[in-house]
């Protein structure tokens, strides 16, 4: 199918895409939660979820370069298991991990400023921090896509800078005593830090839905990813060991802002203050970048008589889909006041986790059917062997779910599955 997109997305463009998405701002306030729960043995849980994503990142690789059509995650699953598959995976992406991933990282923020405006940890203004981050969000990008990519590049820039500034001069105060593992964790800790620490690497799926727009995908999507992975990881375990061997036991008491409290020790409080700035500046840039891109999802699936017609509804003066952006953005204003940092992440982790099962499952599908055997398509070495280990794995991390959290996935596919089978219904009627 010819989609009259320009293939202009190379190896390196799309492995910087990854690395953009990717470095988001989980691991400015987790490696305090993690250090909590393993201490100095918080390097296991990276190294959980650095081999993981590296597997399912393969699985990605062989079935991302057969795939030329833009959609990512949903094209895969689709292309193996069928339109309701495709729904389901459709929806848990933009609801589970993006609309209560951009909650999640509002309470983050809240709990960030709070040291510095005390009032955010009441009920009813915590509420109306949210309306404003995610009114005014929502507004900017209603006005203008420009501006809402303006703000994104910007906060890019002010993300990675000093990440990299306070990894490179902070490996000069590491205590090596910090480091010492007192006790060797339990496994069950492993697998619910892991669980936890797993919102850090989500997004390495999102650029792949410029399928489309990629150039030789055969070569550049599992290449782009390596390389994209690799960098993402090797910076996530540096600020990790650098966290830990700075401050030691005293990581975990600094749970708002543990990287802000790193800096303080390295540059004084104006290192602290320019991270917390980096931090508050990079988790706006997310939510913007979110806005900015997912309600497209709702008005293309609303286009397509998937959703509601009114989402798809284009402003008459701004030219942008108003009503999907309002939508998005009120959903993850309700998400954000219903529940805290920790326990939304989790669940964008679960979601996220979710959907690269169905991506490993599809790679197993696919090549059954014969359908990824051309000699021009990336192939997992190992057989089945790869695919098998990132099932097991997967499976593993969500089985530290709660009892509430498997419900409330419960519910969400009993729903969908339910608006699946009305918009089937109203089709046929048709």
């Amino acid at each position: 199918m010819n989609e009259n997109l320009k293939r202009e997305i190379g190896i390196f463009s799309l492995a910087l895409a990854i690395i953009n998405i990717t470095i988001g701002t989980g691991i400015f306030v987790i490696p305090a939660i993690i250090a909590q729960n393993l201490g100095a043995a918080a390097i296991l849980a990276y190294l959980v979820c650095g081999v993981l994503i590296f597997l399912v990142a393969l699985c990605f690789a062989e079935v991302g370069s057969t795939q030329t059509k833009t959609g990512g995650i949903y094209v895969y699953i689709e292309s193996a298991f069928g339109p309701f598959a495709g729904f389901i995976a459709n929806n848990l992406y933009w609801f589970g991990a993006s609309v209560v991933s951009d909650a999640a990282l509002a309470n983050a923020l809240a709990d960030i400023l709070q040291p510095f405006y005390p009032f955010l940890e009441e009920g009813i203004y915590r509420i109306i921090f949210f309306l404003l981050i995610f009114g005014g969000l929502a507004l900017l990008n209603i006005r203008s896509v420009k501006y809402g990519l303006r703000f994104v590049e910007i906060a890019t820039i002010a993300k990675l800078i000093p990440l990299v500034i306070l990894v490179i001069i902070g490996m000069g105060f590491i205590q090596s005593e910090n480091l010492q593992w007192v006790t060797m964790p339990h496994f069950e800790s492993i697998g619910s830090a892991s669980l936890l620490l797993f919102f850090a690497f989500m997004g390495m799926e999102t650029p792949l839905t410029n399928g489309g727009e990629i150039k030789n995908v055969s070569r550049t999507v599992p290449l782009g990813i390596f390389i994209g992975i690799t960098v993402v990881l090797l910076l996530y375990i540096s600020i990790q060991v650098i966290s830990q061997g700075v401050l030691g036991n005293q990581l975990s008491m600094h749970k708002e802002a543990p990287l802000a409290a790193v800096a303080n020790v390295v540059f004084g409080n104006t290192g602290k203050l320019i991270i917390i700035v980096a931090m508050s500046i990079s988790i706006l840039g997310a939510l913007g970048g979110e806005i900015l891109s997912m309600p497209r999802m709702l008005f293309a699936g609303a286009r397509d008589g998937l959703m509601p017609k009114m989402l798809a509804k284009i402003h008459p003066q701004f030219f942008t889909p108003h009503h999907a952006i309002i939508c998005y953005a009120a959903l993850g204003f309700i998400m954000a006041a219903c529940g805290g940092f920790k326990q939304l992440a989790i669940l964008a982790s679960a979601s996220a986790l979710i959907n690269y099962l169905g991506v490993v499952l599809a790679t197993i599908k696919l090549r059954k059917q014969e359908r990824l055997s051309s000699e021009k398509s990336f192939r997992i070495p190992g057989g089945y062997l790869i695919p098998v280990i990132s099932i097991i794995t997967i499976v593993w991390l969500l089985s530290g779910l709660t009892k509430k959290e498997g419900i409330s996935f419960l519910l969400f596919f009993l729903i969908f599955s339910l608006i699946y089978l009305v918009l089937k219904m109203k089709k046929s009627i048709k």
